[in-house]
């Protein structure tokens, strides 16, 4: 009814902001990054991956560590270096990465014989290069925003990290298969524009 006061949940005083749950955390982290991921240069990275090698599993295991990794250090010190740049300069800094990335991606794969990698050495690439591709990374600052928005960091960390595995584990299984298909020039080209 019209003039009625909203009563606030049990603890919480009236006007007071009710604070996330852990749930709500991992939940929007795992869909805000499943949905940034699609078309991203890793989920490329993950088809590029998936057919120079043909060894889905380590290519995911690979994934999944360097991403826990990557959201976690994009977690525990993004809102600190956040804090101390400007939010001018961070676009900068952002769009300078991205630049870079774009160059870096048009510069052709030099791996050769994915057949006779060994499956350590094939996770231990992924690690490097999935890692080393997310910084700077859409998902990477949306890890960062997550982290300071949320409070409890694990639960974001585990949900950014869900939301990458949802995106690029289909793009490992079908990579194979795709890679045969494209052309791995037009690929370089696609990832450097995005």
């Amino acid at each position: 009814p019209a003039g009625a006061k909203l009563r606030a949940p049990s603890g919480k005083r009236a006007g007071q902001a009710v604070s996330p749950t852990i749930v709500e955390a991992f939940f929007i982290s795992t869909a805000l990054v499943a949905l940034a991921e699609m078309g991203d240069k890793t989920q490329l990275l993950s088809f590029v991956l998936a057919g120079k090698f043909k060894r889905p599993w380590p290519i995911l295991w690979g994934i999944l560590a360097a991403t826990l990794a990557n959201h976690f250090l994009a977690g525990w010190v993004g809102v600190w270096l956040a804090s101390l740049v400007s939010p001018q300069t961070l676009k900068w800094i952002v769009a300078g990465a991205f630049f870079a990335f774009g160059l870096w991606a048009l510069k052709p794969d030099t791996l050769d014989g994915g057949d006779s990698y060994s499956s350590r050495s094939v996770f231990l690439t992924t690690l490097v290069v999935f890692f080393l591709a997310e910084m700077g990374d859409k998902t990477q600052f949306a890890t960062i925003a997550l982290a300071a928005r949320f409070e409890p960091l694990a639960a974001v960390v585990v949900g950014t990290t869900l939301g990458m595995m949802i995106a690029n584990a289909p793009a490992v299984w079908l990579g194979e298969r795709l890679a045969q298909k494209i052309n791995m020039k037009v690929m370089r080209w696609v990832a450097a524009g995005l």
